[in-house]
């Protein structure tokens, strides 16, 4: 089984630069307090911290 994350979107991206907006879309969220288990790669983890002031990792789930 692969590693994944779930990853909460915990505030807005409005008034914030667009890269970060469309890093979100990228991540799959659109919607305060919405979350995605997506797969845990360099890529993932580079975009969720890109933006860590707009996402967190709620749980680290696999081996």
């Amino acid at each position: 089984m692969a590693k994944t994350i779930v990853v909460q979107q915990i505030a807005s991206p409005a008034r914030r630069p667009d890269v970060q907006r469309q890093t979100l879309i990228g991540l799959g969220l659109n919607k305060i307090r919405a979350t995605r288990e997506l797969e845990d790669t360099p890529s993932v983890r580079g975009m969720v911290n890109a933006i860590p002031h707009l996402v967190r990792i709620v749980e680290e789930r696999g081996e």
